[in-house]
């Protein structure tokens, strides 16, 4: 089987072709596991983290990929919730312990046992993939394979990121940064409430003018101050700047929410500028999103199947992975990139 693999850590600008096309032997499933015959795997700014270092795996090689729409083409044993010829998704959550604390309330998300697909286990950038059968998520006929693949992890996490917004009924959301997981969102938040208001901030102009098509009350560059403040505000960038930025936009007791694995390095001047008083006094708040469940992921396909949206995607061969990576880091965005293995 072909497989795309990072062999070394290092930034892409000293390494632009940093995946490897390799050949390896097609695994065999133990007990519990699932083999997957790759269909389609989204790609995300997670990759280049880990690439980067910043979501470092602990071993390497590794075969990235946590967006993974594959057909079970073998069971090891044990299995008993999939049959052969399922379509099933696999997102960023690889596995949890299920006895912690977290996993028995529901935030297996949260489990000290977490393991990512792509980063801890080899993942979806291959022809072929393990995956604990119970952490599979069938799929609904109604979603294609390429339109799937995004809603694994940046609808997902999206969809986690509205949750935890807390927005109040009517209440004015704001998006900085408008990749994959921002336009998923704007979909999915139109789709519940048709006639809500969404304010996106971007510094890429193609990604203000898609906002707009998409149903976008207003878009702006980041730092730029929206015309009204807003209850909440999901920042999916890479960088810290725009988190200092989106503070000023919130209402009292607003919550800014950020849905990122890691952050780029920081800027010390942008902390140093910080201003308590503008930007965090009156109960403002701020929550991080840690990963995802397998709810997620199970409640985000079923929404997208009943509400009829779909993910803008561009296609890319498996050949082209480090290509569409490079578009990545240089913003070259319009939805969601998907590589096409079958």
């Amino acid at each position: 089987m072909k497989a795309q693999q990072i062999a070394r850590l290092a930034p892409l600008s000293a390494n632009p072709e940093p995946l490897t096309l390799t050949e390896l032997p097609i695994p065999e499933p133990g007990a519990g596991q699932a083999l997957l015959r790759v269909r389609a795997c989204g790609v995300c700014h997670t990759e280049l983290d880990e690439i980067e270092g910043r979501a470092a795996p602990p071993r390497l090689p590794v075969t990235p990929g946590h967006q993974v729409v594959g057909e079970v083409v073998a069971l090891g044993v044990d299995c008993s919730l999939l049959r052969i010829g399922d379509r099933v998704g696999v997102g960023w959550i690889y596995s949890a312990c299920g006895r912690c604390e977290w996993c028995r309330s529901g935030q297996e998300n949260l489990c000290p046992e977490f393991a990512a697909t792509g980063r801890d286990a080899h993942g979806g950038y291959g022809e072929y993939m393990l995956v604990p059968e119970a952490f599979a998520i069938p799929i609904p006929e109604s979603l294609s394979d390429l339109h799937a693949a995004p809603l694994l992890c940046a609808g997902a996490v999206g969809y986690r990121s509205l949750r935890l917004a807390n927005l109040p009924p009517g209440g004015r959301l704001g998006l900085t940064g408008f990749g994959a997981s921002g336009h998923l969102v704007l979909k999915a938040h139109l789709g519940l409430h048709p006639g809500a208001q969404v304010y996106v901030f971007s510094r890429n102009p193609d990604e203000r003018r898609f906002a707009l098509e998409l149903g976008a009350a207003w878009a702006g560059e980041i730092g730029e101050r929206s015309p009204v403040k807003l209850h909440a505000i999901i920042d999916t960038t890479p960088v810290w700047k725009p988190v200092v930025e989106a503070l000023c936009d919130l209402l009292p007791g607003g919550r800014l929410v950020i849905n990122a694995i890691r952050k780029e390095s920081i800027d010390q001047e942008t902390l140093l500028g910080l201003d308590y008083a503008r930007q965090v006094w009156m109960e403002r708040e701020i929550k991080s999103v840690a990963n995802v469940t397998r709810q997620d992921i199970r409640e985000f396909l079923e929404l997208a199947a009943r509400l009829g949206f779909a993910p803008e995607v561009q296609a890319y061969d498996l050949q082209q992975a480090n290509m569409a990576l490079r578009e990545v880091r240089q913003g070259q965005i319009r939805g969601a990139k998907v590589l096409r293995l079958a």
